[in-house]
Formats: structure tokens, sequence, C-alpha cells
């Protein structure tokens, strides 16, 4: 198999299913293998690229492969789906992406490290527990206004909860299980808080982080998701390319020589969207403390466009700033009034 150039490889749990096929196109070898037996057999293979779909345990894969002189490649699984021919099993999908690898115009996804990774996990981590925390003073809310009790909204009312039991009359089996739930959501709180204590501390540390952390609205949270999913940034060409890779570019429905643009695409990670938007209605409620030509923007936007809209342009061109500063090697300065933002 000294000839094999491209192998694609369909991802499992246990069983990996492997497409090889020379310059030509020509398939060489179909093989079903288990983790140890494919690591083996790229072991003894002349360097190759290889190609995979970016879902779990992909980076992993990549980065030993990368280790034993191969040139890993991560492409999105939605790029594969239209190439797949008829009836659809492993096999299958392990040529189908060898031939989405081959056009010209793919967009591959760039390998994590490590350390992205563990960020990434910690990030999810503090989602769940943000969800958590929410289903649990949603209920205990549920649960009092069924007794009559309507309590205002927000974490301080939550915190104070002993305190508002003991000044109602109620089941004592009720406060008893009221107060456990009181328990869960102290411990959920404290437990965000060191996560969000951790994450303050990685992103300080990091060159890049520290660097996005001098952005307009920007917290910890967000400059250290943005470390994350941008890397250096030169798997995007442009500012666009990584806004529109989060959706927040307008999506596009043109035919007939009519250009028809709609609202935003959606499109890529409505985590990391989510918290622009929100770093943008930050940065728009103090806007009149705001100064350079961004503020100057956003305040003409505002004359002519809703504030939601005006949000999501503002988070379109903090996308923009974050990219470039990850490739320039730059941290962020407000431009004079008279320049273009």
């Amino acid at each position: 198999m000294n000839n094999v150039a491209l192998v694609g490889i369909d991802l499992g749990k246990h069983n990996f299913h492997l497409h090889g096929q020379d310059g030509a196109g020509r398939a060489v070898f179909r093989k079903k293998l288990s983790r140890l037996q494919m690591m083996r057999l790229f072991g003894n293979l002349p360097a190759c690229t290889v190609v995979m779909e970016a879902c779990a345990g992909a980076h992993f894969t990549a980065r030993e492969l990368n280790k034993l002189g191969h040139v890993a490649k991560l492409i999105s699984p939605q790029f594969v789906r239209p190439i797949v021919k008829s009836n659809k099993n492993d096999f299958v999908d392990a040529e189908a992406i060898c031939e989405a690898a081959c056009r010209p115009s793919m967009r591959f996804v760039a390998p994590k490290t490590e350390a992205q990774q563990t960020l990434s996990v910690l990030h999810r981590m503090r989602e769940a527990l943000v969800r958590e925390r929410t289903q649990a003073t949603n209920q205990a809310h549920g649960f009092l206004l069924e007794f009559g009790i309507c309590l205002p909204k927000g974490l301080a009312t939550m915190k104070r909860l002993s305190s508002t039991l003991s000044e109602h009359s109620l089941p004592p089996q009720l406060t008893q299980l009221l107060m456990r739930l009181h328990q869960r959501f102290l411990y959920l709180d404290q437990q965000l808080k060191e996560l969000e204590s951790q994450l303050e501390t990685q992103v300080v540390e990091d060159d890049l982080g520290s660097r996005l952390l001098s952005m307009p609205g920007v917290g910890p949270i967000t400059a250290s998701l943005l470390a994350v999913k941008m890397g250096d940034g030169w798997q995007y060409a442009s500012s666009r390319d990584f806004s529109a890779s989060l959706g927040l570019v307008p999506r596009q429905y043109s035919t007939g020589g009519r250009n028809t643009l709609l609202g935003i695409s959606k499109r890529g990670d409505k985590h990391l969207r989510r918290l622009l938007v929100q770093c943008a209605r930050v940065y728009l409620m103090r806007l009149e403390h705001q100064r350079g030509a961004l503020a100057t923007w956003a305040r003409g936007l505002l004359i002519r466009r809703h504030s939601n809209v005006v949000a999501c342009a503002l988070a379109n061109k903090l996308a923009r700033i974050a990219w470039a500063i990850a490739v320039k090697h730059t941290r962020y300065e407000a431009e004079p009034d008279g320049l273009t933002a």
C-alpha cells in the first residue's frame, strides 16, 4: 500500500471504517479496524493525507495521526452528506469523505489542541450548571406559586429562600423539600463561581485571551471561548469568514440576478454567537459613555434600525475585531471618531 495518497475514516466508538485511494482517486483498500489496529496500520503506512468528519474523538485522532507524520484534516459533516451515494453505510461514508476532501474549494476544520479541548469542556460544564441552576430556581418559584407565594425574579431571591420560607406558614414536608432544593441551588451556584474563577485565571494567562479582553464589552467567558473556537485565526481567509462561521452574517437567497439577503444565518456555535450578542447589548447599554468610531457607527445605526438589529450587527463587528486581533497579534484600540470602524 505504498501508493496510498488519501485515506477517509468513518469514526466510531470501537470500530473504524477506512477507505484508501491513490493520487488518481482509485480505491486501494477498504478496512474495518479497531482503534489499536487502525493506529498500527497508520504507523506502517507512508505519510499521506487522512480526512475525518469533525465529530466526537476526531480532534484526538487527528493529533495522534499528526504525531505519526500524516496530515490529518477534519471536514464538517454537512459537506459530506450530499456526496453519499445511494444506500448509506460506513464504507460509503468513508468514501464520501475522500471525495469531499478532493474538492479544491473545500473548507476544513482546524484540529484543536489538548488545552483548547479542555477549555471547551470547561465551558460546556458551565453551561450545564447554568441550566441546572435555572431549573432549580424555576422549580422553587413554581412550587411556591401553587401555595400562593409569588417571589420576585432573580437569583438574589433564591439565595434568601430560607428566610422567605420562615415568613410563611407552609406544610413542614413542603418546607423540607424546598430547603433541599435550596441546598442544591447553593451547591450549583458555588460550582459555577469556581468554574468562572478558573476561566478568569486561564484567560488572563493566555496570550490571545488577554488581548481579546481589550475589546469593548467582552469579558473572560467570551474571550476564552473566542480563543478556543478561533485559535490563531489563519484557518479563516478573512474576518467575514469567521463571522459567517458563527452565523452572524445575512443568509442569502438569490436567483435570477436578484440579490436577496435575509436575517442572520444562525449557523455555527450558537453559544458563542449568543455571548457576542450579549456583549453587544452591554456595549449599547453604556453607549453614551463610549468613544471612538465604533460608538459613532452604533449611534448612527440606532437612529435607523431597531436595537435588536443593531445588537446583531455589533456582534458581527466584534467577531471581526476578534479575528483581526488574533491574526495581527495586536490589542483593541478605539479609533478616532473621524475613521470608520
